[in-house]
């Protein structure tokens, strides 16, 4: 399990940023939250307005990159503070490395 922080999330042009790793960039996010809170705690995604509230058994999933490769800044997301209680969260990420098949790249930049 790991707790939630400010995300720096991988775009195109921060090729580097899983280059340890050897899985290529971050095509995907799912967030589980593991626990209720009871004040505080959100994520948010500040460019679409959006916030998700964490309550025990749901998740949020997302895609980082568009099917070109392309880094979508929409997906920029932050965790707000937990005020009461505690915020645990798992996280699962899907690497552009073994996806070439499953989310072939499109003609389109920011198809």
């Amino acid at each position: 399990m790991l707790m939630e922080s400010a995300c720096f999330c991988s775009q195109k042009d921060e090729p580097d940023a899983f280059k340890e790793l050897g899985t290529g960039n971050r095509i995907a996010t799912w967030l589980f939250y593991m626990s209720d809170v009871s004040a505080g705690g959100a994520t948010v995604f500040p460019e679409v307005g959006a916030s998700v509230w964490p309550r025990k058994g749901t998740a949020v999933f997302w895609y980082n990159l568009f099917p070109s490769g392309e880094g979508d800044y929409s997906t920029r997301h932050a965790a707000c503070p937990v005020l009461v209680g505690n915020k645990w969260v798992s996280n699962k990420w899907l690497h552009e490395r073994g996806q070439e098949f499953r989310r072939p790249c499109t003609l389109s930049e920011l198809e």
